[in-house]
């Protein structure tokens, strides 16, 4: 028996036990408590089954992997080249090719497909995002699920708040939201104005929790002041809700011990920032940090308190719109860009434009079948790792369960091309290993993240407890304006009117990894659609023809298209969050045609 952890970009981060005697047996451990004695479907069952890439290959001919690791060299040895690294792995050796990058003339990416905004957000509030354990929301009277599908992104979580009173804010009726003692379905891409609502109308009812926000955030009265500047009436009609709604809400609101579950759908905007500052802002005033049972949980920053020994200063490009034609060489690590990118016909044209282009990844997707070079990486059961999570508090070591004839590790990728081009190595593997773990703290064989705080903020804010909560205090949405996007629209001729594009991710599949979801638009209840119509969706980005399918789960402003579908982010915008440099998949409206 093998201790492992799972490698998916996902909260529950498994801890996993390997059966050496059957090949094919991984069992969840109990070394990490969240893990509940399950693993989900993506682990125990579609991680074997999916398609790997098992050859090296070079301009379509299988070579040896030491011919293809000399082809990458030639291609990289010259001149500027970019590495795009994916995050659909999370152990921490994945990064160590960044050392290859630094001392080879190679160029990164800064910023973030998933929660870059939420996060620079609730640090300029908070001063670091610090984790809010399954421990500590267990003890919650009052569970808010704020755009977060739980039981799609987040299913060991569930044990924890199965007894709770359960509030869901989300557009989508989702499964959470059936189960919920109260679902507030709000409009899409108004977090922000519900949040400062509610705020107001908390201290309008002297409801604030005033001795802590006197001692922790003292310039609240200023943060009354500044919600005093929306028109009530005016946001109730702009995010589709009622003033019942809104008292239903604060009744809950007003429980001893609180907590905010939000995910990172709300802040997939270019206001996604002031989103997490608002939630924030309201979460401050009612006294709901540093408090057991109480606080916001999102992605917490999971290297919080650790020392990054593949951290580098390169030149960067934007993770958002990279524009990989201008290098003559680029290595896509782990990731599928030509999916998960938005704007994914600019991605794609891009990508041709490239001449040496390389693929190293465990499968073939749309991004592999542009590359020119394949170098089949090694799964997480053939290399030894660790990972940390950003939704529980523990580090978990990697350890190899068996040996592969398929695949190179980052790390033997690392050392092999700076052999090649005549670089001194970097240090033995286990020397990173080890400077990982051992900065965690041990107890009892379970690593803990140096970080940790079991009552995160009850020492005060900011990275030494000596800080005060910082409100937000200004707030300007372009998008709502009709500047940014407004600019490029073109005049499309539909019979239907706009609707907001939703794209959450499938059970099925994380991302672009496993099965991917049918070609299926699902539309609310509109009398010229029927369920099998083929419908053309269009956003001013590009279009996509799928198969129409009604739902009574969505508001009748939305339509929704899982993540894994091919080709959605034909329709994504190519701009970047006003702070933490994040794709705003949500800033887009559609129109659908009926063919």
């Amino acid at each position: 028996m093998i201790h492992t952890a799972c490698p998916l970009d996902c909260y529950d981060a498994c801890s996993v036990v390997y059966d050496s005697v059957n090949s094919k047996a991984l069992v969840a451990s109990s070394l990490v408590p969240n893990t509940n004695g399950v693993l989900c479907p993506h682990l125990n069952k579609h991680f074997f089954e999916a398609k790997r890439l098992e050859k090296p290959m070079v301009n379509g001919v299988e070579v040896s992997m030491s011919e293809a690791l000399d082809a990458v060299a030639n291609a990289i040895k010259d001149n500027p080249w970019l590495l795009w690294r994916g995050s659909g792995n999370l152990g921490l050796m994945q990064e160590v090719t960044n050392l290859l990058a630094k001392r080879s003339n190679g160029v990164l990416t800064h910023g973030t497909l998933c929660d870059g905004a939420g996060d620079a957000g609730i640090v300029e509030g908070r001063g670091v995002n610090r984790l809010l354990s399954a421990e500590q929301i267990s003890k919650a009277d009052i569970v808010v699920v704020w755009g977060r599908n739980i039981t799609v992104t987040n299913s060991h979580l569930i044990p924890y708040i199965k007894d709770k009173d359960i509030v869901v804010i989300d557009p989508v009726k989702t499964k959470i939201a059936k189960m919920a003692n109260l679902h507030i379905q709000v409009k899409p891409r108004s977090d922000f104005y519900l949040a400062i609502l509610l705020s107001r109308f908390i201290i309008m009812e002297n409801a604030e929790d005033r001795e802590w926000l006197e001692e922790n955030a003292s310039e609240w009265e200023d943060f009354y002041d500044f919600t005093r500047t929306f028109r009530i009436k005016a946001i109730l009609e702009h995010i589709g809700l009622s003033l019942n709604d809104i008292g239903d809400l604060l009744l809950k609101l007003q429980s001893k011990r609180v907590v905010f579950l939000v995910g990172a759908g709300v802040q997939h905007y270019e206001s996604g920032y002031d989103t997490l500052r608002a939630i924030d802002s309201l979460a401050a005033i009612l006294g709901l940090f540093g408090k057991e049972g109480c606080g916001v949980s999102f992605l917490s920053n999971s290297k919080l308190g650790f020392k990054n020994p593949f951290s580098v200063n390169t030149k960067t490009e934007s993770i958002v719109t990279t524009p990989f034609s201008k290098y003559k060489s680029v290595i896509i690590q782990g990731g599928n860009p030509a999916h998960s990118m938005p704007c994914s016909n600019r991605v794609e044209e891009e990508l041709r434009g490239v001449e040496n282009l390389i693929y190293f990844g465990l499968y073939e997707n749309e991004s592999s079948k542009l590359a020119n070079i394949i170098i089949p990486a090694k799964s997480f059961l053939e290399k030894d790792d660790v990972r940390l999570s950003y939704g529980h508090q523990y580090m978990q070591k990697m350890n190899k369960a068996y040996d592969s004839d398929i695949g190179i590790s980052e790390y033997q990728f690392t050392q092999e091309l700076l052999k090649r081009l005549n670089q001194e190595p970097i240090e033995d593997e286990s020397y990173y290993i080890d400077f990982w773990l051992n900065q965690a703290i041990k107890k009892d064989n379970i690593f803990i993240s140096p970080s940790f705080e079991e009552i995160p903020y009850s020492n005060g804010f900011g990275e030494d407890g000596d800080e005060e909560f910082e409100f937000i205090d200004d707030f300007y949405d372009d998008f709502e304006d009709i500047k940014a996007l407004r600019r490029f629209r073109k005049k499309l001729k539909v019979n239907s009117e706009e609707m907001w594009l939703l794209t959450p991710k499938s059970s099925k599949s994380l991302n672009s990894q496993f099965i991917r979801e049918e070609s299926i638009v699902y539309v609310p209840n509109i009398p010229w659609i029927s369920d099998g119509d083929r419908v053309l969706v269009k956003s001013i980005w590009g279009e996509l023809e799928l198969t129409a399918k009604v739902s009574l789960d969505l508001r009748e402003d939305c339509v929704l298209i899982k993540r894994s579908v091919r080709g959605v982010n034909i329709l994504t915008p190519p701009i970047s969050s006003s702070e933490g440099n994040m794709a705003c998949y949500g800033d887009v409206k559609v129109v659908l045609e009926k063919l």
